[in-house]
């Protein structure tokens, strides 16, 4: 981004956002916070980010003259999901500067793309292939070995869109179930943790990250984050290291999530890139509640032209995620010293569905 065509918001503009999700929500609420106010569009009418911005947009994504209309209200354009349509995107971006830049999506919706991105930095990630058919599986896995985790190239998430391949299972039918023509191959990793880390990149190449979080998932949808990971700190070093190498190189404006297994071997820990998520993320919830400055706050810094915060974090912190039907029991966590209850205004609780999370922070002096 060049310096004549650089976002530099005021209190009092309009910040656009793609998708009206609980993480759309939290953006908004940020922005608010700085004076800042936001529009929505959302195909579904039930979005519980509507619920927090006077203005709001409920059409879909291929609604040229929605798009339009949306983009003529607002000054700056931001998105709280990665699968952004291309054409959307490019509607938009001809009328307003779309932060991140769509361009970085082409290489983040697609996990090839992403993986090779990540390799010609030198970075580590599993071994890895392409395939488009059966005979190209059997292929990979011959070079590759078992187990390994077969995924779609595009619009995965939470454990959709991947199987894990074992010996003894039927390739042609794993291939069929996953209803794709385009696939990677990743080597099982035998991983001692998952990690990630969230960084916010300004427009001047400013970079601050949060400290390693230790991520626990259940049934592939992130359970527990714990901040900061019991991992020794030349470990922690390399881990920020590498996230902000990645938000460089993509000249990234905003806030991104990496996320990392820690691989015990020989020589010591060491780390590898699992994914990128160019986006607010599930595991910087405990920012929230548990730092100076929270990811949500950060990233309407980075759009907004804005200095971005020094992020320091209150002590211990952990974030539990209330899935499903875990949110009716949300008043036994309000009575629960020192927690903070985040409740997203969702409809009826669905198995695997994000309702809401508590943040713990256990600070220095044990309170």
């Amino acid at each position: 981004m060049t310096g004549t065509n650089r976002v530099k918001l005021k209190p009092g503009d309009t910040i656009g956002i793609l998708g009206g999700g609980q993480l759309g929500r939290m953006l908004a609420m940020a922005a608010a916070r700085l004076g800042l106010r936001c529009q929505v569009f959302s195909p579904d009418p039930d979005s519980p980010a509507f619920d927090v911005v006077l203005n709001a947009t409920c059409a879909e994504y291929a609604d040229v003259e929605a798009l339009e209309l949306f983009a003529g209200d607002v000054d700056v354009i931001t998105y709280e999901f990665e699968n952004v349509p291309s054409a959307a995107a490019m509607v938009l971006d001809a009328r307003r500067p779309v932060l991140p830049n769509r361009k970085i999506l082409e290489t983040t919706q697609d996990r090839l793309a992403e993986k090779d991105f990540v390799t010609r930095l030198g970075i580590g990630t599993a071994a890895y292939a392409d395939v488009t058919s059966v005979a190209s599986l059997r292929e990979a896995l011959f070079r590759i070995g078992l187990p390994a985790v077969l995924k779609t190239r595009r619009f995965g998430y939470d454990g959709k869109g991947q199987a894990i391949i074992r010996e003894g299972d039927d390739i042609a039918k794993v291939w069929t179930s996953l209803g794709t023509k385009s696939a990677i191959l990743e080597a099982f990793v035998p991983f001692e943790r998952e990690i990630s880390v969230i960084a916010a990149r300004s427009a001047d190449g400013q970079v601050e990250c949060f400290d390693v979080t230790e991520n626990e998932h259940r049934d592939h949808i992130l359970k527990v984050s714990r901040a900061p990971a019991p991992i020794p700190d030349d470990l922690a070093e390399e881990a920020l290291h590498i996230a902000g190498k990645i938000a460089t190189e993509l000249d990234y404006v905003g806030v991104l999530a990496v996320e990392m297994f820690v691989l015990a071997n020989g020589t010591g820990p060491k780390v590898l890139v699992n994914e990128i998520a160019p986006r607010v993320h599930n595991s910087g919830h405990w920012t929230l509640d548990g730092a100076s400055v929270s990811q949500f706050e950060q990233h309407i810094r980075a759009i907004a032209g804005w200095p971005l915060g020094k992020p320091v974090r209150h002590g211990q912190v952990t974030m539990t995620n209330l899935i499903g039907d875990e949110i009716n029991r949300y008043e036994d966590w309000l009575t629960v010293p020192g927690a903070t209850v985040h409740i997203y205004g969702k409809g009826a609780p669905k198995p695997g569905r994000k309702m809401g999370h508590v943040t713990e922070v256990v600070r220095p002096n044990g309170k």
